[in-house]
């Protein structure tokens, strides 16, 4: 299959990044394993460990840590690589170095980092990020996850819900009320030790991402060192939004990513599939589909890129990473929906990874901010 993608903009080493990346992923993760993992349910443990090995763990996190102190834009094109070969391994990726270890990297104390970020580039430490609740998702200052000082400790009592593999993590990121009653001013952010006693996993049974499922997350008293506070106490819900821009960024990442697998992976099947004595490639109906699929992936990796470059030059950028967020996830969904609707017969089966492409696009618009919640801050940001 070729790769339909117009790489102008990028430098000889974002270059180098997306070649040796695919390179990588084409060994460790071939196509009949990823359909393997995804009818298992299965992490991508091979994979995620050979990205450790070859030091992408580390390419965002600062090098006196042991990183590689990369840009914004060098990580959304890894991303975007990632996701075009398989938009789990990315979710696997993202949910320990950026959705829970951008906590860490950039709001913990010297101490916990200099002991957990090495930990975590090489593979040996996995995390996630507890925030959302059964009565808090959209409203996050509402979670009621309760974190009460004891000594030199925190007790920590509540629930989380949709937790992305929380079912593998050996750390998690919770967000906890340290001020039941202060809204967005009392919140806390712990790291926690996934292992103890008084921490219950349980995996969801979801539509799409199967191989980086969501999981509850129950917390019964369960002790954490007040030394692994996240930031200060009372003062989560600034480190959120601080970390939020590039959470978005690489969910938009994803999507520009995968949004070109789909389109690849359409064409090829339409050039091979013959009706009535010729490739539908040779059909208008055919040929709009995927005229309009290469549009919106272009206008996605556009978005994507025009976003970490904003950000690698200091802007705060919160209208153009909402705007990126909703036109990649949202443009994911309908190229694989469209995408499904070429193959026919043969894209609602699971012979073929379309049906996957279209279970696993589904989330984007939901997950890190709705789509809805994307343009309400869209409108605020314009006045409104």
């Amino acid at each position: 299959m070729m790769e339909t993608v117009n790489l102008y903009g990028l430098s000889e080493e974002q270059l180098m990044i997306r070649k040796n990346v695919l390179d990588l992923l084409e060994r460790v993760l071939p196509r009949e394993k990823i359909k393997a993992l995804d009818k298992a349910g299965e992490f991508p443990f091979e994979a995620y460990q050979a990205l450790a090995d070859a030091g992408w763990m580390g390419l965002a996190y600062p090098e006196k840590f042991g990183g590689m102190g990369a840009t914004n834009k060098d990580l959304a094109v890894l991303i975007e690589a990632m996701a075009y070969h398989y938009g789990g391994i990315a979710t696997a990726y993202l949910t320990t170095i950026v959705y829970a270890g951008m906590h860490v990297c950039r709001h913990a104390s010297d101490e916990v980092r200099e002991e957990f970020l090495p930990k975590i580039m090489s593979g040996e430490v996995k995390l996630a990020l507890g925030l959302t609740e059964p009565s808090a998702g959209s409203d996050a200052a509402s979670i009621r996850t309760r974190a009460v000082r004891d000594g030199d400790e925190y007790v920590i009592n509540g629930q989380k819900l949709y937790t992305t593999c929380a079912h593998v993590a050996d750390y998690l990121v919770v967000v906890t009320k340290t001020k039941p009653d202060a809204g967005q001013r009392g919140m806390t952010i712990f790291l926690v030790d996934a292992r103890q006693p008084g921490v219950t996993i349980r995996p969801l049974d979801m539509l799409g991402r199967h191989t980086t499922h969501a999981n509850e997350v129950f917390l019964d008293n369960v002790r954490t060192p007040a030394s692994w506070m996240i930031g200060e106490e009372n003062c989560g819900w600034y480190n959120l939004m601080d970390c939020l821009n590039v959470e978005r960024m690489c969910i938009a990442a994803v999507g520009a990513g995968n949004t070109f697998k789909v389109l690849d992976y359409a064409l090829d099947y339409a050039k091979q599939r013959e009706q009535f004595g010729k490739p539908i490639t040779k059909f208008q109906a055919i040929q709009h589909k995927l005229a309009d699929m290469r549009m919106m992936a272009e206008t996605s990796r556009l978005f994507v890129y025009r976003v970490a470059e904003l950000l690698d030059n200091g802007q705060p950028a919160v209208l153009e990473t909402s705007m990126a967020k909703v036109i990649a996830t949202e443009n994911n969904f309908t190229c694989a929906n469209m995408g499904l609707q070429i193959l026919g017969g043969a894209g609602y089966t699971t012979a073929y990874d379309m049906e996957m492409f279209f279970r696993d696009s589904r989330i984007g618009p939901i997950g890190a901010g709705t789509s809805e919640i994307q343009r309400n801050i869209i409108a605020k940001m314009m006045g409104m």
